[in-house]
């Protein structure tokens, strides 16, 4: 799949946000982000019935209000792209059942704007990264990507789960991990920000692979081909 996305700014921003188009594996199902009612409505109806492809109206009729509210509330924080990544754990992923183990992830993109002059990117990107460093527990790194420079920066996090809220009625500990990284825009003040979190940790590796094949697709010019875009 191929996403091109423009975010709406703050409404003292201007201009709008360049075009941005990157690629996503399959695994990921993109929430009904959109600018009207109506048509996160529509696409709330569809992303549900890809979702639970084995399902029916029964759960696809209450499912997708709560989908379209979703997508509003992040819509209104900025997020142009936003997508739930589910891979079978089984061996075959083709022949997976119900009962096979499932990791899950969030990946999310938005357009941050930058005090940048155009095309400034790698000044950008080198105060990013200072920025980053300076926070204990952060691993923030330099990247060449296909597209310019970009930061990221790798953050654990782990959480104490009261009993009350786990299926074995014990206190126990929660590891997830998210993998952040800015890429300056070349073509104005804006920085991408591409986010993945997991709780599924013991996939670490997989996860980081699947982040960096999407990184190396990164594009601020429309590439050739059709594309599908993730916002009107």
């Amino acid at each position: 799949m191929t996403f091109a996305t423009s975010v709406p700014p703050a409404p003292a921003v201007e201009p709008d946000p360049p075009p941005l188009w990157f690629n996503v594996p399959e695994g990921f199902y993109a929430l009904p982000l959109a600018a009207t009612a109506d048509e996160r409505t529509a696409r709330a109806q569809q992303f549900v019935r890809e979702l639970y492809s084995r399902g029916d109206e029964s759960i696809w009729e209450p499912a997708a209000p709560y989908y379209a509210g979703l997508a509003e509330l992040m819509a209104d924080t900025g997020v142009s792209y936003s997508a739930m990544g589910l891979f079978s754990t089984a061996e075959d992923a083709e022949y997976a059942d119900a009962s096979a183990g499932v990791a899950q992830c969030a990946l999310t993109v938005a357009a941050i704007p930058t005090d940048q002059a155009s095309g400034d990117t790698e000044t950008i990107a080198q105060g990013i990264l200072a920025l980053l460093s300076s926070t204990p527990h952060n691993d923030a790194r330099w990247l060449d990507l296909p597209c310019g420079p970009a930061v990221s920066c790798v953050t654990l996090t782990e959480y104490k789960l009261h009993p009350r809220i786990t299926a074995t009625g014990q206190a126990t500990e929660l590891l997830t991990g998210q993998i952040q990284v800015h890429v300056p825009f070349p073509t104005g003040p804006f920085t991408a920000v591409f986010t993945l979190h997991t709780a599924s940790t013991e996939y670490w590796t997989e996860f980081c692979n699947i982040m960096a094949a999407i990184l190396q697709t990164v594009s601020f010019t429309e590439p050739a081909g059709d594309i599908e875009p993730s916002m009107p």
